[in-house]
């Protein structure tokens, strides 16, 4: 049996499976076009895109908007899919982050790490300045249906906008993570709670409304196995990110990736990042370093999110840097943010053949299903 697509508003997607936006330099063009290739939805990720450029210490926020504007034109020229951003509402950037990924065209905008409440209003703006018609779909990446419900709400009002969809993100997922950290391993907070919830909240949406706004389940989510439970739940598709990482197309460094292959349980710890948010990394000397109190302290050049503390007194390291160094292989400077799934991969594949993966392993527990129900009915 097929995977079933995956629409949001006018755009539909074969299969309902969203790369997730791995910052800072993991999804770019390469591995977003691969996965739009092969009929999911591919992201590139806004979080210090422009790390590369010559200019990204001195002119941060045209080296980044640069960097965004080329990624979209290289991931235009490689594949006819859906292409994505995902952008921080914690970047310093994150306005004019929007407005360019809206004027470049990007099909979709993923938004979390804080609450996107003006987001609409930098599309509409782009409408009425530009004289077009930009369908850039808009959102919001939550962790409950009450953030979910706040967002609408607010869209409706002020701008008289409806969030194309929602993705929810449960504690499982890799990097920074909404919630606090008594939460983390809280049964309660389990995205198989979160879902029905934030689907839930989505229904009220669609019937004042009068259209689809479909639910993408985040976090955790390794095999098609898990893809089927969460689809069986309410959620028109699933964002996956770790598996995506151990990939040829992956834009990352092959040391990083093969820091995925040689992790083991034991190895993801929960760090408490300069941001502001727990987030989840696997476990090396520069993070024991830092907890150890054996970082120095250093001078911020990027200023690229908010809720960053930037306190030369109080911050070890930056955030940026180290995973800057990370996607360069350069662990020993930096650390690798992982999904709770990390220890089971153990290969590097193209994205083709993970996707083909999936399918089957979807189409084995629909096949499984059938097997009990009719077992049940001799």
């Amino acid at each position: 049996m097929a995977f079933p697509s995956l629409s949001i508003g006018d755009l539909t997607a074969k299969m309902p499976i969203v790369q997730g936006g791995m910052g800072v330099g993991i999804s770019l063009s390469g591995l977003a076009s691969a996965v739009a290739n092969q009929g999911g939805i591919g992201v590139i990720a806004g979080a210090m895109i422009g790390m590369k450029e010559p200019d990204v210490a001195k002119n941060p926020i045209e080296a980044n908007l640069r960097a965004l504007r080329q990624e979209l034109t290289k991931a235009r020229e490689k594949t006819q899919g859906i292409i994505g951003v995902n952008i921080m509402v914690a970047l310093t950037t994150f306005s004019q982050m929007v407005r360019t990924a809206i004027e470049n065209r990007a099909d979709i905008i993923f938004s979390g790490a804080g609450l996107p409440l003006e987001m609409p209003k930098h599309l509409l703006q782009a409408c009425e300045e530009k004289k077009e018609e930009f369908k850039t779909k808009l959102v919001p990446i939550v962790s409950s249906a009450r953030a979910a419900t706040l967002i609408a709400r607010k869209w409706l009002s002020r701008f008289d906008y409806l969030p194309d969809a929602f993705v929810v993100e449960g504690p499982k997922a890799g990097g920074h993570l909404g919630f606090k950290r008594e939460e983390i391993n809280d049964p309660n907070f389990a995205l198989e709670v979160l879902v029905p919830q934030v689907v839930e909240a989505a229904k009220r949406l669609e019937d004042q409304k009068g259209r689809a706004v479909p639910v993408i389940a985040a976090g955790g989510i390794y095999t098609g196995e898990d893809i089927k439970k969460f689809l069986d739940l309410g959620a028109s598709g699933v964002q996956m990110g770790t598996r995506f990482v151990a990939t040829k197309e992956c834009d990352a460094d092959d040391r990083f990736k093969q820091s995925y292959i040689a992790a083991r349980e034991e190895d993801i710890t929960i760090i408490k990042s300069p941001v502001g948010m727990p987030g989840r990394a696997l476990q090396n000397d520069f993070i024991e370093a830092a907890r150890q109190g054996n970082k120095k302290p250093f001078k911020c050049v990027f200023h690229c999110v908010h809720t960053c503390t930037c306190d030369q007194e109080k911050t070890p390291y930056c955030i940026a840097q180290a995973l800057i160094s990370a996607m360069k292989g350069n662990l020993e400077r930096g650390f690798a943010f992982c999904g709770a799934n990390v220890a089971r991969v153990n290969s590097i594949v193209s994205v083709k053949e993970l996707m083909e993966s999936l399918q089957q392993e979807f189409d084995q527990t629909i096949s499984k299903g059938k097997q009990t129900l009719q077992g049940l009915l001799k």
